[in-house]
């Protein structure tokens, strides 16, 4: 952080904040805090992943907490698909911090502009889908290879499982809150996860993990609020034209 602009840290915080309130209230909002490390710090791309999967650790445990004290990680359904999603994620993660060992920082800005842009597809395919009639719960076996392959994802470019898992789960027809639900437990299992590998690799950033994480937390609650208050379909097609603006710019930025 040192070195850092006062402008800059404060555009990293403004970020973790509306990046948190992403998290709990449509699912993909996680992936700003990593945009942010990545566009205007010079972290590699193993330190912007670590630093990121380390605020992850906590905005996942206070959103766990969150969904459980509203009634949703109580249903039992809900509970199978997070804990299927939670136990995948201790396979996928270790294996997306060992790629993104072999990525350099173009590759890395490359991978992380599709991503977005992927991301915000899969929000307004979302958006624009028919509400599901009752509660569907996909088998375990599609559970747990969707949630393994967002686990590898989410290790090699530092984002939270939410940010995809979310859009996928609705896909496939479990509700909104359901889904953002059972993203929040995996993303504590993913955070924790990469947080070791990146720990051992000396590639986390203290302080600008806490300059993020703090507005971050306070963000999740927000979010949370939001989803059970209030329609998100602005706050949506707001961070639909987000994510594809900044696409373009972090796969040429890399």
């Amino acid at each position: 952080m040192a070195g850092a602009s006062v402008p800059v840290l404060v555009a990293l915080g403004l970020l973790g904040l509306v990046g948190g309130v992403g998290i709990t209230a449509v699912g993909p909002g996680g992936v700003l805090p990593t945009i942010g490390l990545f566009a205007l710090t010079g972290l590699t791309p193993a330190q912007v992943a670590g630093t990121a999967l380390v605020t992850h650790v906590a905005t996942g445990i206070l959103a766990t907490a969150a969904y459980t004290r509203s009634g949703q990680l109580r249903e039992p359904g809900t509970r199978r698909t997070a804990l299927v999603l939670a136990v995948s994620a201790v396979a996928g993660t270790p294996l997306g911090v060992l790629v993104n060992s072999y990525v350099s920082k173009r590759m890395f800005g490359l991978v992380l502009g599709v991503f977005v842009a992927g991301v915000a597809g899969l929000v307004w395919s979302r958006e624009h889908r028919r509400p599901a009639g009752s509660r569907v719960h996909p088998p375990t076996a599609v559970v747990a290879g969707m949630g393994c392959a967002v686990a590898v994802a989410a290790g090699v470019v530092g984002i939270g499982g939410p940010m995809l898992t979310v859009p996928l789960l609705v896909a496939l027809g479990v509700p909104v809150l359901e889904s953002l639900a059972s993203a929040q437990a995996q993303s504590v299992v993913i955070a924790g996860v990469g947080t070791v590998g990146y720990l051992a690799q000396g590639a986390v950033d203290w302080p600008l993990a806490v300059l993020v994480g703090v507005p971050e937390l306070a963000g999740v609650l927000l979010g949370w609020r939001i989803a059970h208050a209030l329609p998100t379909r602005h706050l949506k097609y707001a961070l639909i034209t987000t994510l594809l603006a900044l696409a373009p710019y972090l796969a040429l930025h890399g």
